[in-house]
């Protein structure tokens, strides 16, 4: 769970021209919706919007609004950013309470690579999801979820069955037991498979150029009789 505490004023005019005077103040406009009240016109300070987002904890972490000394707990949906300065544009921010159950992308790390026999042998761990979605509390948001690997051999893979998730979470994904990622991809295995077949072409190789000799014999035999 995040310690993010972001104090926000409310917005009394909407739209392109109020969100541009916002900007130019140095605020980020947002929305505020969710739960049993209306959707809110929000602003931010854009250097506290902007520490927020490069704490890494952020977006899919429950964060703290503050206003006229009264708090309210929310999720970040959605940031746009300017595609040229990467400057926070407009924030969506969802309101929830630790009891809320919501739906989030939580990271997968994985743990063990340098001991997996696998990817030891010259396999390559192919990450099929980097993220999962999980149904959780939203006060007890996982920051990731652990995956070990330490066991896979080339072709093995881990499913979501394999992760022990935090009590109370589970994926959204519940029709299917979802691969996270897999050992494939050999290259010591290919490596042997090259010098298996460059040595049966120097035995064959060999084998013509014997044979080849022995032609000549014979054609020089035929020719002196």
């Amino acid at each position: 769970m995040s310690d993010i505490v972001l104090p926000v004023s409310v917005r009394d005019n909407t739209g392109t021209g109020p969100a541009r005077a916002a900007r130019r103040e140095g605020f980020v406009p947002g929305t505020l919706y969710g739960g049993k009240l209306g959707p809110v016109s929000i602003a931010i300070r854009e250097n506290v919007l902007r520490k927020a987002i490069h704490s890494g904890k952020f977006l899919s972490n429950m964060v703290t609004l503050e206003h006229d000394g009264e708090k309210q707990s929310v999720i970040p949906k959605d940031v746009q950013f300017d595609p040229v300065t990467d400057f926070p544009l407009h924030v969506d921010l969802f309101r929830v309470d630790a009891d809320s159950v919501i739906d989030v992308e939580v990271s997968v790390v994985f743990l063990g690579e340098d001991k997996s026999p696998g990817l030891k042998r010259g396999g390559a761990l192919n990450v099929v999801r980097h993220s999962v979605e999980l149904s959780c509390p939203a006060g007890s948001i996982p920051e990731s979820i652990e995956v070990d690997i330490s066991g896979l051999e080339i072709g093995d893979s881990v499913h979501i069955s394999d992760v022990t998730l935090p009590e109370g979470i589970k994926p959204t994904i519940d029709d299917r037991d979802f691969t996270i990622a897999t050992v494939a991809g050999a290259r010591a295995a290919v490596e042997d498979e090259e010098d298996d077949v460059e040595g049966e072409e120097g035995e064959d190789g060999e084998a013509t150029e014997a044979s080849e000799g022995e032609d000549g014999e014979a054609e020089g035999e035929e020719s002196n009789d």
